[in-house]
């Protein structure tokens, strides 16, 4: 969102463009986790002919401390690096999988695909394939003595395969200490926090200075005023809008483009997702182009999706609280991460949800996108009421709880404060039955 300084204060232009994160062609490319392992092997698999060929073709010493060994040392040491590897990597496997369990049960399924994101199991699983096919390409050109030649043991390429195995070390130690981190609650709930207050900050910005500047430029239909449905075509939650490409394609073709879900919805192939308020008669092509702007994913992700942050914490508290783990500890460490998120979010506004054409006086320029941005008030009830409900009976969570809302009511803007007042009334409600229930 773009900013503009008044004095010593900097606020929010409402009407700009929001300036928020969205999924790349790049990043799309590298998130699968089976993608640095595959473009591992495939790397290793091109070095294991290319080095030995440049070996075979420079006579020259490559290396001072090279491989010294015969072509029957040579390959011995790569089958050993072949065998230990493979084996290795399907313990790691095997612990990746056992760890996938315990998330999943013991914390939350949402918490997954963070796991499966992180560079340091991806990395780990990625050299140990690498090394394994790279030693196996590179036996290949080692052979004995034959008639007319001595022999060829490609020494700098064997030194390589030995390099590569001390570097899988490190990364096996970095893996078990990774497993061992996730392993811990607190560390897996506090991961979840920092990454969502991250995106809050990216999503939301502090009130500052005088509220009025805040104001920007709105829009309403016209009774009869056309307009045409865009209905998408896959299936599962919106986790990023590409505003800019829903701007230029607005301003373009001088029309309006209302979105009707949020980011976070789930939608089904055929459902309306927006609609464009035009003359004109939208082509196949356009309806291609728009929806093209709108990212679908079978799971929710910390794209733009503040709200699916607070939901990892709030399950986790719902799970620690059922009668089958009946943990009000790790359900207590939840709500003091949301506590950490919710008290940045209760000093922000909310983004406009009027986006106006690019340009230096925005209040002054036709309104293009009407969208529905996540509502800090929604987050903030959402987050405390759910964990409310399932903490009946608990100590330590309601007395969290009531800590938390105090400490919001201190912190917060204005326009959150009868949000808050409501759910520390509901608060305090509980604790008064709670009481004349033990007396």
């Amino acid at each position: 969102m773009s900013e503009k300084s008044t004095g010593n204060a900097t606020v929010r232009v409402r009407g700009a463009v929001p300036d928020v994160p969205r999924e790349t062609w790049w990043q799309r490319l590298w998130t699968p986790f089976w993608m640095i392992p595959a473009v591992s092997v495939i790397a290793a698999v091109v070095l294991g002919v290319l080095l030995p060929s440049y070996e075979a073709r420079d006579a020259g010493d490559p290396l001072r401390f090279a491989f010294e060994g015969g072509p029957d040392a040579a390959r011995e040491v790569l089958g050993v690096i072949a065998s230990a590897t493979i084996s290795v990597t399907g313990l790691v496997f095997s612990i990746t999988l056992v760890v996938l369990q315990l998330v999943n049960s013991s914390f939350s399924p949402r918490m997954m695909d963070g796991f499966l994101r992180s560079r340091t199991v991806q990395g780990t699983l990625a050299i140990w394939l690498s090394t394994f096919v790279f030693a196996l390409t590179v036996t290949r050109y080692v052979w004995n003595s034959r008639e007319g030649d001595d022999g060829f043991v490609p020494r700098l390429s064997v030194t390589v395969a030995f390099v590569m195995v001390l570097t899988c070390l490190g990364f096996f130690l970095a893996f078990i200490r990774h497993i061992l981190s996730s392993m811990k609650v607190a560390n897996a709930v506090s991961a979840i926090g920092q990454e969502t207050l991250a995106l809050a900050k990216k999503m939301y910005l502090v009130q500052e200075g005088d509220a009025s500047l805040e104001q920007g430029p709105t829009w309403s239909p016209r009774p009869g005023d056309a307009r045409q449905p865009v209905a998408t075509t896959e299936t599962g939650s919106i986790v990023w809008f590409d505003y800019r490409r829903l701007l230029n394609w607005a301003t373009e073709n001088d029309a309006v483009i209302t979105v009707d879900r949020r980011v976070g919805e789930h939608i089904v192939e055929g459902q309306c997702v927006m609609r464009v308020w035009w003359d004109g008669e939208l082509t196949e092509e356009d309806r291609k182009h728009l929806n093209a702007a709108v990212g679908v994913r079978m799971e929710r992700t910390l794209t733009q999706d503040v709200g699916f942050g607070l939901r990892q914490l709030v399950d986790i508290a719902d799970r620690a609280l059922s009668p089958g783990t009946n943990d009000p500890t790790t359900a207590v460490q939840s709500v003091q991460e949301l506590h950490r998120v919710l008290r940045y979010l209760v000093t922000c506004i909310e983004p406009s949800p009027y986006i106006a054409e690019d340009g230096g006086d925005i209040v002054g320029r036709p309104v293009r996108i009407v969208h529905l941005p996540q509502e800090i008030t929604t987050l903030i009830e959402e987050s405390v009421t759910e964990v409310h409900l399932y903490a009946e009976g608990s100590a330590q969570v309601p007395q969290a709880l009531r800590s938390m809302v105090e400490d919001l009511l201190d912190a917060t803007v204005p326009r959150y404060r009868s949000t808050l007042e409501r759910l520390r009334a509901l608060l305090a409600e509980e604790a008064e039955e709670s009481e004349e229930a033990d007396s």
